[in-house]
């Protein structure tokens, strides 16, 4: 990854035309060749970036004059056209620094532990669901838990310990890539989570996904039925 602080000024042309004026600014370059350009605010979301690039062009400004306002000029395209112009100015830090390989993300111990107790009870999600596979990989990332139902339809499980809007656009994407393989055919979704915020319920009911309240305790053996009062 290179990381640039740096006066910059930024334009964007293609589908929307944006334009950023001189400022100081960081420059993310990452090795699949994304760059964005963050202020010091927004949290992480950057001001103006590049995800799909195909070229990155850096042209240096041949000039004697000290106080001239580019030094550089990058201009970098995307599969789709689009073009981002930066032009940078004065260079305050520009480092380059291997990352290396990403392991992804750990899962916390309960998140972990669910997947563990739900690919051992597959029937807590559904009646007649049987385990065909724990962490199904597709191309953007392995699918927790992957099962048939009792039809023999494949059911493709995201499994979280608390289920916001994130993890059901991440379920549909995973649906998405999985039911354009023919040996799966159309594959149904099941979301499941100890708590579902409504937001998230209503996203998976509209994407026609399964939400499934996970009682960890029950799935533990730790909650007996026959010592509630209720």
């Amino acid at each position: 990854m290179r990381v640039l602080i740096a006066e910059c000024e930024v334009d964007y042309a293609g589908r929307l035309s944006a334009h950023l004026p001189m400022a100081k600014r960081l420059i993310m370059v990452k090795a699949d060749g994304s760059v964005s350009i963050h202020a010091d605010g927004r949290a992480y979301k950057p001001l103006n970036w590049m995800s799909q690039t195909t070229s990155i062009t850096v042209s240096h400004v041949d000039t004697e004059d000290p106080h001239a306002p580019l030094t550089q000029i990058w201009e970098i395209h995307d599969k789709n056209g689009d073009k981002l112009i930066i032009g940078i100015g004065e260079v305050f830090h520009d480092h380059d620094e291997p990352l290396g390989e990403e392991p992804g993300l750990v899962k916390d111990g309960v998140e972990a532990d669910l997947q563990v107790l739900l690919a051992e009870n597959p029937e807590s999600l559904g009646a007649g669901y049987s385990l065909v596979q724990r962490e199904y990989y597709t191309p953007i990332g392995p699918v927790d838990l992957l099962l048939r139902d009792a039809d023999g339809r494949y059911v493709a499980v995201e499994v979280k310990r608390r289920g916001e809007i994130d993890g059901v656009e991440q379920l549909t994407r995973y649906l998405d890539l999985m039911r354009r393989d023919p040996l799966l055919g159309d594959v149904a979704g099941v979301f499941a989570a100890q708590v579902i915020k409504p937001q998230a319920r209503t996203l998976a009911t509209d994407r026609g996904i399964t939400c499934v309240i996970v009682d960890y305790d029950a799935l533990r053996g730790l909650d007996d039925p026959s010592n509630r009062l209720f």
